[in-house]
């Protein structure tokens, strides 16, 4: 609800690395992996912005943010095949009207 990200191991209560303050207070309400990528997931935040992590790239900070300006965004989910190395991989966007936006996701967050 403080926009904290937490990366726990399955073996321990204490997580890995903490990250506060990862989206200047706003609540998180999607964070997922990226299915094609395994050092990269994703978070969404209640003011609608995306922010792209790529732990091999940078620990400290997200890579990349975008604000959806359009529409509040009230879910998200990733698409993709992780058993092709094509490197493709969308972020589905489900906004409060009910409208569902589909954005494919550069190459070099995507690629395994």
């Amino acid at each position: 609800s403080d926009g904290s990200i937490r990366l726990h191991q399955m073996t321990s209560e204490y997580p890995l690395m903490q990250w506060n303050d990862s989206t200047k207070g706003q609540p998180i309400i999607a964070l997922q992996w990226a299915l094609t990528r395994p050092a990269v997931f994703f978070a969404l935040d209640a003011s609608s912005s995306v922010y792209i992590w790529d732990l091999l790239e940078n620990d400290l900070l997200p890579v990349a943010k975008q604000t959806i300006p359009s529409e509040k965004v009230v879910t998200m989910t990733l698409l993709g095949e992780p058993e092709k190395a094509n490197g493709l991989l969308g972020i589905v966007l489900a906004k409060e009207s009910g409208q569902i936006d589909i954005q494919y996701v550069k190459k070099k967050w995507a690629l395994p």
